[in-house]
């Protein structure tokens, strides 16, 4: 029986994808560690070469992962497709207490299609919904990279040939509950040290101590997104255990059907020469 496996890593794949988080993690953190002389200390200025270096590294993590698991023009079309499904989730609950539904796809988009397809699905993802919604903005870097994690996570999650039905689900929602609040972290670090003037407790304060900043963004994270972090992890945990394992089902049916990774061999008929042309052409896929 053929059955759906995730789009492995290979050593192009992570190293691709290693390359564009360090990128991230510089891009996002840097002001942490900036001078308090430094002519720039906060992100307004630094977000077009960000993005500007963001596009081509996933470009590269799409090469990679072609290149070392053989994914094809279906496997592209389907992150197509998927992202433009999670675009339009997106303004759906855009701007009502954090209920975002495009989280719990991401999730099991993730974790059925891989590590790599699931960083670049959800990056491509909030670039769309950002040009749907016009919320096209500084942040927006920060956003892909933020969500990129969340649906590579997901591709990470152990146990992908073998767990299946409800432990699954528990899984995916635990695992969804987490990173929304992981989520709302990372993009909250962009706006902290952008938006000035909030109070001196929870201001980022260029040039102090790494760790004396990091308690006033705590104080910051628990003062003004605790709320909007909630409401996206207790929808993604509902959604994901009460239309997940259909949704599931139908992700792992259409990666089937793709056959991605099938392997092609040729076989010449019996009594053919060595130089003679095959015949026949046989498609093999692992089975369970």
């Amino acid at each position: 029986m053929k059955t759906a496996r995730p789009l492995r890593l290979g050593p192009r794949s992570v190293a691709a994808l290693l390359l564009v988080s360090l990128v991230g993690l510089v891009g996002i953190g840097w002001p942490l560690f900036a001078d308090r002389a430094a002519a720039v200390t906060n992100h307004a200025a630094d977000a077009p070469w960000l993005f500007a270096l963001l596009l081509p590294l996933l470009i590269a993590v799409v090469v990679a992962t072609i290149a070392d698991c053989g994914m094809d023009a279906k496997a592209v079309a389907m992150l197509g497709v998927l992202a433009a499904v999670g675009a339009a989730l997106r303004p759906l609950g855009a701007g009502t207490a954090g209920l975002e539904p495009m989280f719990f796809l991401m999730v099991l988009s993730g974790r059925v299609l891989g590590p790599g397809f699931g960083f670049v699905l959800g990056a491509v993802t909030m670039f769309a919904s950002a040009l749907l919604t016009g919320g096209v903005g500084p942040w927006m870097p920060t956003q892909m990279l933020a969500m990129g994690w969340f649906a590579m996570g997901a591709g990470l999650l152990p146990g992908p040939d073998r767990l299946r039905g409800r432990a699954e689900l528990l899984m995916l929602s635990a695992y969804g509950c987490v990173a929304a609040f992981a989520y709302g972290t990372v993009t909250n670090l962009y706006g902290w040290v952008t938006v000035g003037g909030i109070g001196q407790a929870i201001s980022f304060v260029p040039g102090d101590p790494v760790h004396e900043n990091l308690v006033r963004f705590l104080a910051y994270v628990l003062a003004t997104s605790l709320g909007w972090d909630l409401g996206r992890a207790v929808l993604t945990v509902v959604l994901t255990l009460t239309v997940g394992g259909t949704l599931l089902r139908a992700l792992r049916r259409a990666t089937r059907r793709a056959n991605f990774e099938a392997q092609v061999t040729f076989e010449a008929p019996e009594g053919a020469s060595p130089g003679e042309a095959p015949h026949r052409t046989y498609v093999t896929y692992e089975a369970k």
